[in-house]
């Protein structure tokens, strides 16, 4: 319904393994290289992302991989493997950090970062890495990669025109949603307040086909398409200063996505809590990040750079959380 059916399937969705294939203790903890904290939290968490980790400890990626120099999949392939299977208390992220103007231009190996800026490039450049060597794929092909397969979902935006009462539709592929926090408390309330249709009128008027001029108009952005990782980053900038908010957002353990879908009816749709990462700092554009992520052991773990040390959920549900990560 309304969107195009992809005409090559780059990686079969059913081959994805949502658990745990392996089961173990947590893995070593990461030098901070200067400025890298914002780094070190994002690898941290996609390592403890198990249908990710699950596909990168196979090596099926670079065992096919002829690419030259620059690999994100094949850079993370061989992290994740490091920090997983060594017995090292610490490791040196050095390729990262080397590669680290192909993950992103704006990134400087001596300067600070943002975290969800890094997990957004870190995600494109593993999408790019998937997608090399398919030329001329159409767009929905191209949302067929592991990564999308993992981390992709789909926004559906329906505008009607408070005129004449057209309706159009459009939808968008994500990797992963903003929320605003200025005014909710909770994440399901920022959650409830991003599907909530919002007046366009003024400045922010459409053209409406029907009437062949800008009209006042509604939007409506649901989720269309739930992904097998959802990921959520709580805007905590208030405004371009690098002002922050500081407050405590309350987030669950368990996430039921299913209120916020286009369509509402039928089952739950349940996710569970597996990462998250916290800022610590007064304001956006200093401070430091950790994060903590549930091993595969089961057991929660906090991750500070080079530290890794047992923590309860309940620790873990008290956050000044920035970026939230759930698992189907």
């Amino acid at each position: 319904e309304g969107m195009a059916l992809p005409q090559r399937i780059l990686f079969p969705p059913e081959e994805i393994c949502m658990d745990w294939q392996q089961r173990q203790r947590p893995g070593a903890g990461l030098c901070n290289l200067g400025s890298t904290c914002y780094i070190n939290v994002i690898l941290q968490c996609l390592t403890y992302t198990p249908p990710l980790a699950n596909y990168l400890l196979s090596r099926d990626h670079s065992q096919l991989c002829h690419q030259q120099g620059f690999c994100m999949m094949c850079i993370m392939e061989a992290h994740v493997r490091k920090v997983l299977h060594s017995s090292a208390k610490v490791i040196w992220p050095r390729a990262v950090v080397r590669d680290l103007k192909f993950i992103g231009e704006e990134f400087e190996p001596d300067m600070a970062g943002d975290a969800c800026e890094f997990l957004r490039c870190a995600l494109e450049a593993m999408q790019r890495a998937c997608l090399r060597g398919s030329s001329n794929l159409d767009v929905s092909s191209q949302t067929t990669t592991i990564i999308h397969q993992i981390f992709g979902g789909f926004l559906k935006s329906r505008v009607t025109c408070l005129r004449c009462q057209a309706v159009s539709d459009s939808y968008k592929a994500f990797l992963h949603v903003l929320l605003d926090i200025k005014a909710p408390s909770s994440l399901t309330t920022a959650l409830e307040d991003f599907v909530t249709p919002k007046k366009l009128d003024g400045k922010y008027c459409l053209k409406c086909n029907k009437c062949e001029k800008k009209v006042t108009s509604s939007k409506w952005v649901t989720v269309y398409r739930v992904p097998k990782v959802f990921t959520v980053c709580l805007e905590r900038a208030a405004d371009h200063t690098g002002k922050k908010i500081s407050k405590i957002v309350e987030y669950p353990e368990y996430l039921d996505l299913r209120p916020y879908m286009s369509d509402t009816a039928g089952e739950p749709l349940l996710y569970s809590l597996y990462a998250l990462v916290v800022h610590s700092g007064d304001t956006c554009l200093d401070g430091h990040f950790f994060c903590y992520t549930k091993a595969s052991n089961g057991l929660w773990y906090k991750m500070d750079d080079e530290s890794v040390d047992n923590c309860g959920i309940h620790a873990v549900l008290r956050q000044q959380a920035y970026l939230l990560f759930y698992a189907r």
